[in-house]
């Protein structure tokens, strides 16, 4: 797979692309991807490489989940439970078919602009909390749809409310997010979530009454709330928050658009979005996802170079690929590689036709 943010890149544009932190660099040397790693931000066994592009798009119309749920124009409940209107005439009227299901929520965008999820975005609320499984697009004013997703709280079958909250701030580290975009396993999901709680509570002394209340819970989401977990989390996602601040500006210049992630110097994942403002607007959720996997892994603060991360970030080339497509709407790509899947979500929209995001997962 070549991600189509990519295609078409010219001699001359690359030519102009800068390298390290602000030099001009050489076309023979500047990735034939047309993303760059930059220079990597350090704290204890995490490793964030900035990444840069040749090219960026304008994605002011898009919004995102956090955006649509705090302003009240997104609405996310259980199946059977919604009713809204429909809006185009010859729609036939949403049938919820049934109650509530673990593994299905139905969501309307009621903004006039498309709406942007993240496997890996995390709803709280309902019967149980969920976990987005797959990117997409809902579009503009939207009739109600289907959405999948995967519990994130084994245990719990009892509404907390009629709607679903967003869990602020966060979204689920590498290791549930993988289970649910990479594996499509509920099961899997269940296992990491029952893991990260353990190991969590492993690192909360036990005479605390934040352990107690890690040692009660099954939800995902209360883990990763509860006050000595985050204590832990901001440790290490803090720095490199304050670094990315304080480098913001040179990053903006240089089109950032992306991270590549690292554990105990082995590369995990990668984020890369169209634009410097969609990744403005995931970097905090972002960062604290990979805090988290960071924070329950045995520490040895080995390094990862540059030159991995950047081989990372080309290799493309899959022995499976699944292609989703929503008409004018969105395409979903998914690719299976040699120690890596990989998932791209397009544009379809007028105007558009560029990658909204990429992640890779390395396996």
């Amino acid at each position: 797979m070549m991600p189509k943010l990519l295609a078409g890149i010219t001699s001359v544009a690359m030519a102009a692309a800068m390298g390290g932190w602000g030099h001009p660099e050489p076309v023979e040397t500047l990735a034939l991807s047309g993303y760059k790693v930059l220079a990597p931000i350090r704290h204890g066994n995490l490793t964030v490489f900035p990444v840069v592009a040749v090219k960026t798009h304008n994605t002011e119309e898009f919004l995102t989940l956090d955006e649509g749920l705090r302003s009240g124009d997104v609405v996310v409940t259980e199946s059977g439970v919604i009713r809204p209107m429909v809006r185009r005439p010859n729609m036939r009227p949403y049938n919820p078919g049934g109650g509530a299901e673990v593994n299905r929520l139905v969501l309307v965008n009621n903004s006039k602009r498309p709406l942007l999820l993240l496997a890996g975005e995390i709803v709280t609320g309902g019967k149980q909390d969920r976990v987005i499984g797959k990117d997409r697009l809902v579009p503009a004013e939207s009739d109600p749809i289907d959405l999948s997703v995967f519990c994130v709280e084994p245990g719990r079958w009892v509404g907390k409310s009629m709607k679903f909250g967003a869990m602020q701030e966060a979204m689920a580290a590498p290791a549930v997010r993988g289970s649910a975009m990479g594996y499509n396993d509920q099961a899997k999901v269940w296992s990491e979530v029952r893991k990260a709680q353990t190991l969590a509570a492993a690192r909360v002394p036990a005479a605390s009454p934040q352990a107690a209340e890690l040692q009660s819970t099954t939800s995902y989401a209360s883990v990763m709330q509860n006050k000595e977990v985050q204590t832990q989390v901001d440790a290490t996602a803090a720095p490199i928050e304050n670094s990315y601040r304080s480098l913001i500006k040179e990053l903006k210049d240089r089109n950032a658009v992306g991270v590549v992630a690292a554990v105990n110097g082995e590369i995990i994942w990668a984020d890369i979005f169209a634009s410097t403002e969609l990744l403005q607007k995931y970097w905090t959720k972002l960062v604290r996802s990979y805090a988290a996997e960071a924070m329950v892994a045995r520490v040895n603060e080995q390094e990862v170079s540059e030159k991995a991360a950047q081989a990372f970030l080309e290799n493309f080339e899959g022995r499976r690929e699944t292609v989703e497509n929503e008409p004018g709407l969105y395409r979903h790509t998914e690719v299976t590689g040699d120690g890596f899947k990989a998932f791209e979500l397009t544009s379809l929209l007028p105007k558009t036709g560029f990658d909204l995001h990429i992640a890779k997962m390395a396996e």
